[in-house]
């Protein structure tokens, strides 16, 4: 079987005008896609630089394959069944700027960039005021975009035409404000030109965006019969559903370059994307954020087992429609619309969705996507939800560690978060780990144990799963 390159298969050439920090599964199979087939039906015609985020990463891989991948795309579109696998061509290259600094840099100094685009996950767009100008790079994701932009101001000479259009797509309400906080931030911190600050008001667009495409990663079941298919050797395909959609709060401007929404894709250019966010994050990633701890630690390992146990599922749907649903402010029969449409795109029997790919950065993903619905709950019914408490409890056991059978657990997140909970659970005290988890500001912001009640509840709901296993927890309180 061949090796996937540009040498082996045959593949586009478009010219670099996009930077993506982001290398991962859900950005080849959502952006990279959507712009691949922008090019296809436009005149957009888009080459893309990935920039690996971390110091580990895989842009290695991609560059071995020259930029290409496959992306399998499953699912059931207007009653049929849709299995189609097609070759991205759109990635140039990759760079990691731990490695090369000055070929980071560098991208800054080609006039026909244009767009930056980004999925750090929730964790990715803070504020980190160790970072300093002269690192190579700042390790902060705002850091190394304020590294850049400023090269490029410089190298310009501030030029108004060389502003770039920023698309952040990590799932936070209003990424695009947030990310444009920590620029400035950085601006002040490292003392940099009112020049430069006027350029980046100016010329520059930071924009709120909203993503949703359920993408399980790597299918690592069914990748022989797939390899078969497209008769290489590729080792960055990656699998998601049929459904996407992209919400972008930008002008008209902005879709005139990028014409996405004009490929026949489901790319929406809103004045506000507020109600399509808070829908889906609720809704969507809310549910996934405490169905994965929970269902793993009940023996299950996808989205689609846990929604099709009868136990876990109940449990899923009590989340979804008892408790989120009931802290969104929509009509109630749209809400239930969207989440029976949630539910059927959970158990797509196409996608095998993996829980433990989904609890990568837990507690950030909590605090953006499950804690806002957590005190609307108590606000509006004076009880906290169960739940979304239980689901809380099952992230802090998860990250326990030990074993699930004769399988090791292995969380995965800061490293902060994980000296914390081995700290905590170190001591054996349930109570000391509820009061420690809540108590971290560093995580939520805030104390948490100052929400009434929530202490307590988590502790028992420790206790309980300690004591009698998660399955034991969950029946208490279907």
């Amino acid at each position: 079987m061949e090796t996937l390159n540009r040498q082996t298969a045959k593949a586009g050439s478009y010219p670099e005008k996009v930077i993506q920090f982001g290398e991962g599964n859900f950005l080849r199979a959502f952006i990279d896609w959507i712009i691949w087939n922008t090019n296809q039906k436009t005149d957009f015609n888009a080459g893309v630089v990935v920039v690996q985020p971390i110091a580990k990463g895989m842009v290695d891989v991609l560059n071995s394959q020259d930029g290409l991948y496959h992306v399998n795309l499953q699912g059931i579109d207007k009653g049929e069944a849709v299995d189609s696998i097609q070759m991205i061509d759109v990635i140039r290259r990759g760079i990691n700027p731990y490695d090369n600094f000055d070929d980071y840099l560098s991208l800054a100094e080609n006039p026909e960039i244009r767009f930056v685009i980004s999925n750090t996950t929730e964790a990715g767009i803070a504020f980190d005021p160790s970072c300093k100008l002269e690192d190579k790079p700042a390790s902060s994701y705002p850091g190394k975009l304020t590294q850049l932009l400023y090269h490029r101001y410089r190298h310009f000479n501030g030029d108004a035409s060389k502003g770039l259009i920023i698309l952040p797509c990590e799932l936070i309400f209003l990424n695009g404000k947030h990310l444009k906080k920590c620029i400035h931030q950085y601006i002040e911190l490292w003392n940099l030109e009112e020049g430069f600050k006027t350029w980046f008001e100016q010329a520059c667009g930071v924009y709120c965006t909203l993503v949703d495409r359920i993408v399980p990663g790597y299918p690592k079941d069914t990748i022989d019969q797939i390899h078969e298919r497209i008769g290489y050797d590729d080792k960055l395909v990656v699998k998601g559903e049929i459904f996407h959609l992209w919400v972008i709060e930008a002008p008209e401007s902005v879709a005139a370059e990028f014409p996405a929404d004009k490929a026949g894709l489901n790319v929406l250019f809103v004045p506000s994307e507020a109600p399509y966010h808070e829908r889906k994050v609720t809704l969507l990633n809310g549910p996934h954020t405490v169905l994965s701890p929970v269902g793993y630690l009940s023996g299950l390992d996808t989205v689609r087992e846990c929604v099709e146990d009868p136990e876990i599922g109940r449990f899923v749907r009590k989340v979804m429609y008892e408790e989120l649903l009931e802290t969104l402010n929509l009509p109630k029969p749209e809400l239930e619309a969207f989440a029976d449409s949630v539910l059927e795109r959970f158990v797509n029997p196409y996608v095998k969705h993996f829980v433990t790919s989904i609890m990568l950065n837990s507690f950030p993903k909590y605090k953006t996507r499950d804690l806002p619905g957590l005190k609307t709950y108590l606000e509006r019914k004076g009880e906290l939800p169960k739940g979304l408490v239980l689901g809380l409890a099952a992230i802090m056991t998860y990250y326990k560690g030990g074993k699930r059978g004769d399988v090791e657990i292995i969380p995965n997140d800061d490293p902060a978060i994980m000296n914390l909970l081995k700290n905590l659970w170190a001591e054996g005290d349930f109570r000391k780990v509820a009061e420690g988890v809540l108590g971290a500001e560093f995580i939520w912001e805030e104390n948490l144990n100052e929400i009434p009640g929530l202490t307590d509840l988590v502790t028992a709901d420790l206790e309980l799963i300690s004591r009698e296993g998660m399955r034991a927890a969950v029946k208490s309180i279907i």
